[in-house]
Order: structure tokens, then C-alpha cells, then sequence
């Protein structure tokens, strides 16, 4: 087959395109080609956590996530303190399995028991007296400040501010001012820095939050651009406005590239659905619709996708907390198979069921990812016959199990015969 570069031989008999008709199909299309790598970079080529836990702004210390670790590791000695007793627990058959991840989960909650912490003004604080919130804003960036620089935050680590409504639109922009002044001041932005604005109705809101991140970095001397955002999915009228259209592509383009990812609010969307509250979860159908066009907006935009939570918190006696962690478990493995890799954790206990969970998603499915990626790029074939995309997110499927620590480097290059570069190239990072 000839190419079709400028020394490509044409056609020798017979009608061919014209030089002409060539210049104007590259004229036609060189806009969409320019609008395509603008709206669809693509993998943004960073980690992304499996979970994020809300801790109330006036909650929030500098032993926090030590203090989660402690409490999670706690839950497993109390309720289940060998992998057998949580594998009936969670009605888990593979018992071989779950004694790999049970130990490497304890390592992980001594190691790093919180990936992602977001200091909660919103929902988990509530109204505040100005004053009180004004001092809770400054000594929150004061101790992520500290946290930063001692070595003891997680990888990602910031605030959720209040809305863009007008009932406390000023109160949210106060405060966001407030933590990223004090930040600024005491030492810089850290790279792992994440804010979440909520309850977003309109693009308009998010585009008010990209003026002000603006202004900002212009005032402080910061490249334009440097501090994103995560939108958080929590109505009706982020999933479809009035006009038809999917209303979250919007907010995504409005952010102009600032948009980190978008974040699912099971029980503010399930309400403002009817949804009565016994029936609010991750699980129900107007959950999985929403999360659908979230799913099918983000795509290719390197927004990330978080589902939420469950309000059902493992406490009580052992009986209840097996129950809840059982429910827990299996939300979590119906996100992950939804390609939802990442969540919302509220309570200490959620730790466990967590990476469990997730180390099992990695775990159980790397020898067979391994091999197909195996076959893939040494072109052998195999059972299945996979295509590009398929090893992209085979060798995605890897990366996220190395990222959370599920499975280590050595074993998957002993797999695969890969290195974590090569890995990351064809995962597209």
C-alpha cells in the first residue's frame, strides 16, 4: 500500500483527487482537528486516588489522615482480625485471594490510609458566623501548610468551598480567597492541591469560579492556569438543562481545561429526583443515568470521574458493621466494573472495605491483563484478539493497581516484560 505524504505515487489510470480538492478538505478540517486536541487531550498522565474522604472543616487536624489510619486498622482488629473472618464477613469465596489483599491493606492504612482529603466547608459544616468561618479557612491552609511540609499529607489534599448560589455565594468565595491567600503566604500552592465546587446548576458558575482562580494567579504571580477544579454533580440541572442538552459537556468547556474531574452526589441528585430516602444509593437507576452522561462527557476530555458515597456507616456491633461493610464492598467493585475508579469515603471504616475492594479489582485480574498485553505487543495473539484501545486500557487496568499499591512493579514487569515507562506510554500518560 502507497502512503499518502507528499512523495506518494497516485493514481497511473483513471480520475484522482485533485491538489485543489486535497487543500480544501485540509482547510475544511483543520479547525476541528485544532477544536479536537483542545476539548479531547486525552489521559491527563497523573495518578488518580481511588477514594476521597470529607472531613468538616472544624474536624480537620494535622494527625487527620494518621488518625483514619489508626481507627480503620482498629475496625479490622475489632470485627475481623484475619482474612478469613472478612472474608465471611463480605461473603468473599476467594480465600486465597483475600489473604494477599488483607495484608496488603493493613500495610496500605499504616502506609498511606487516605489518598485524597478534601477539608469540607460545605455540607459537613454547614453556617457558620463569618468570623468563625474566616478563622476555620485560614487555619485550614495553615495546616495543610504544615502537613505539606512535614511530609504527612496525602497525595492530593484541599478544600470543597461553598456554591455559586447566591444565598452563599459570597461566603464560598470569602473562604476560597481566605485558603489560598494564607496558602500562598506559607510556602506555595502544593502540586497536589484539589478544589471542589458543589451544587453546580449552570456552566455560568463554573465559568465565575474560572474569573476568580484567574484574577488570583494574576495577583499572585502564578502561571495562568495552575489551579484547577473538580465539579461536583449534585442536581438535576447539571445532567440535562431546560434547553435538551447534556448540561455537564458544558460546564466541562466552561471551565477551560481547569476541570479536574467531575464528582457524583448520591443523595443531593437522588433527592432533587424524588428519590425517597430509603432508596438513595449509588446503585439506583437514576444514579447510573447520570453517571452515564457524566461518563460520555468526560471521555477523552481528562476530566477524571468520581462516584459518591454511602451514608450506611460500619458501626455498632459486629453484625452491623459486617453488614455495612458487605454493602460497602460490593458499591465499590459495581463502580469499579462501571469504570468508576474512584469514590467518596465518610467514616474511618470505609478504609478497609475500600482497598479491599479495589486491591481485589487489581488483583484478581492481573495475571490475565498481564498476559493479553503480553501477547498484544509481542504480536503472538492468543484467545482474544486485541486491538490498540483494548491495550490502552489493559495497560491502564495495570497502571491504577501499581498507583493504589494493589500490585507491585516487579511482578508486573515479570508479567509482561514492561517497564513502568513503556506502561505509561501505552496506557497513554
Amino acid at each position: 500500500m502507497t502512503g499518502v505524504g507528499a512523495d506518494a505515487t497516485g493514481p497511473t489510470d483513471g480520475a484522482s483527487f485533485s491538489t485543489a480538492a486535497r487543500a480544501a478538505v485540509e482547510a475544511l478540517l483543520a479547525p476541528v482537528d485544532a477544536d479536537l486536541a483542545r476539548r479531547y487531550p486525552g489521559e491527563p498522565g497523573t495518578r488518580q486516588p481511588v477514594h476521597t474522604v470529607y472531613v468538616p472543616a472544624d474536624a480537620f487536624r494535622a494527625d487527620t489522615v494518621r488518625e483514619w489510619g489508626h481507627r480503620a486498622l482498629e475496625a479490622l482488629d475489632r470485627h475481623a482480625a484475619t482474612p478469613a473472618e472478612l472474608a465471611r464477613a463480605l461473603g468473599v469465596a476467594d480465600d486465597e485471594l483475600l489473604a494477599e489483599v488483607y495484608a496488603r491493606v493493613r500495610a496500605k492504612l499504616e502506609r498511606e490510609p487516605i489518598e485524597d482529603l478534601r477539608i469540607d466547608f460545605e455540607d459537613g459544616y454547614g453556617p457558620r458566623p463569618d468570623a468563625e468561618e474566616d478563622e476555620a479557612a485560614v487555619r485550614a491552609a495553615e495546616l495543610v501548610a504544615a502537613t505539606v511540609a512535614e511530609g504527612g499529607a496525602p497525595p492530593y489534599l484541599g478544600i470543597r468551598i461553598k456554591c455559586m448560589e447566591a444565598a452563599v455565594r459570597a461566603r464560598g468565595i470569602r473562604t476560597l480567597e481566605l485558603f489560598l491567600a494564607t496558602l500562598s503566604a506559607a510556602g506555595g500552592l502544593p502540586d497536589g492541591l484539589m478544589l471542589t465546587l458543589p451544587k453546580v446548576t449552570y456552566a455560568e458558575q463554573v465559568t465565575a469560579l474560572v474569573r476568580l482562580l484567574e484574577d488570583f494567579e494574576g495577583r499572585a504571580g502564578l502561571p495562568a492556569g495552575r489551579i484547577g477544579f473538580e465539579i461536583q454533580i449534585e442536581t438535576t440541572q447539571a445532567i440535562l438543562g431546560p434547553d435538551g442538552r447534556a448540561t455537564v459537556a458544558r460546564m466541562i468547556a466552561a471551565a477551560g481545561g481547569r476541570a479536574t474531574g467531575l464528582h457524583y452526589g448520591t443523595f443531593d441528585y437522588s433527592a432533587a429526583c424524588g428519590v425517597s430516602a430509603a432508596h438513595q444509593s449509588m446503585d439506583h437507576p437514576v444514579a447510573d443515568h447520570a453517571k452515564a452522561v457524566m461518563q460520555v462527557a468526560a471521555a477523552g476530555t481528562g476530566v477524571r470521574l468520581s462516584d459518591g458515597s454511602t451514608n450506611v456507616v460500619p458501626t455498632g456491633s459486629t453484625e452491623q458493621v459486617h453488614a455495612a461493610w458487605r454493602l460497602h464492598h460490593d458499591l465499590v467493585r459495581r463502580s469499579l466494573a462501571r469504570a468508576y475508579y474512584q469514590g467518596w469515603d465518610m467514616h474511618p471504616a470505609h478504609l478497609p472495605t475500600r482497598y479491599v475492594a479495589v486491591y481485589s479489582f487489581y488483583r484478581e485480574g492481573l495475571a490475565a491483563a498481564a498476559a493479553r498485553l503480553a501477547a498484544y505487543i509481542a504480536k503472538t495473539g492468543g484467545a482474544v484478539m486485541d486491538e490498540p484501545a483494548t491495550a490502552r486500557a489493559l495497560s491502564g487496568y495495570l497502571v491504577r493497581g501499581l498507583d493504589c499499591g494493589a500490585v507491585d512493579l516487579a511482578e508486573v514487569t515479570a508479567l509482561t516484560g514492561l517497564d513502568r515507562e513503556r506502561l505509561n506510554a501505552l496506557a497513554g500518560r
